[in-house]
């Protein structure tokens, strides 16, 4: 299955694009080529520039206190795993400390090095990374795989906490939804939304056989799904057809 994830709102939107560039960083970093590591400074610079937002750090926090003390509810119950919920907990518990005793924002220490910060001055211009432009960022580039990848995992960790704090809040997000199976009329879909409820999360399933793309519209009050069908010279239309999927709201 193919999910499709649509959020409710600007801080589960930045959440979720801090996600995907982490998962891509790990990704990047791991990898041997010089290429594949200038790409994860790239990668790197883009989740200082995303975590620069003024108050995204005191959100984050925030969130995790917040689910910290709906989890320590669960102590002691017998239908919870005690062992997996105390990891869980050290874990919130590691990033708090870390996010609330380092000052600045995220990856604020990277800043100060100025090396990092010709490069990233450069990435934005087309082939801005030449030899002749930075010699000394050339020459790391023709350092041994183990030295790029030690100086890449050094910096990446000033930047791991944060990450690992995101992918936690929004796996416990994900864990509040329940699945449920719907049927999209003439290959669109619309549900109203309970009052009373905030949801902040919606996810789509969708069988990769069928060849279907979702566009989803969502707010507080309605949802509001098209399922389309991609042409070969790439235009979206509507399929037309009664087609079933999974949907979860998650809050």
């Amino acid at each position: 299955m193919i999910i499709y994830e649509h959020p409710f709102n600007e801080r589960i939107r930045t959440y979720l694009r801090l996600e995907q560039l982490f998962s891509r960083l790990q990704e990047l970093v791991a990898r041997s080529h010089p290429v594949d590591h200038h790409f994860a400074l790239i990668t790197l610079f883009e989740i200082m520039e995303v975590g620069a937002r003024s108050d995204l750090k005191t959100d984050v926090v925030r969130d995790l206190e917040k689910q910290k003390q709906t989890l320590q509810a669960y102590r002691g119950n017998p239908s919870i795993a005690q062992d997996v919920l105390e990891s869980v907990l050290q874990n919130m518990d590691k990033d708090l400390n870390y996010l609330t005793t380092q000052p600045g924002k995220a990856g604020h220490a990277l800043t100060e090095n100025d090396w990092l910060m010709s490069i990233r001055s450069r990435v934005g211009i087309p082939g801005g990374t030449c030899a002749f432009d930075l010699p000394a960022y050339y020459a790391w580039q023709h350092e041994s795989e183990a030295k790029r990848q030690a100086d890449l995992n050094e910096w990446v960790t000033h930047l791991t906490p944060f990450g690992d704090s995101v992918k936690i809040l929004l796996q416990l997000l994900r864990d509040s939804g329940v699945p449920q199976k719907v049927m999209a009329n003439a290959g669109q879909f619309q549900q109203n939304l309970p009052q009373g409820r905030t949801f902040q999360l919606l996810r789509v399933s969708l069988d990769p056989s069928l060849g279907l793309i979702p566009e989803i519209s969502a707010n507080r009050l309605m949802v509001s799904i098209r399922l389309m069908k991609q042409t070969p010279d790439n235009r979206l239309l509507l399929c037309g057809e009664d087609e079933a999927f999974e949907l979860t709201l998650c809050s």
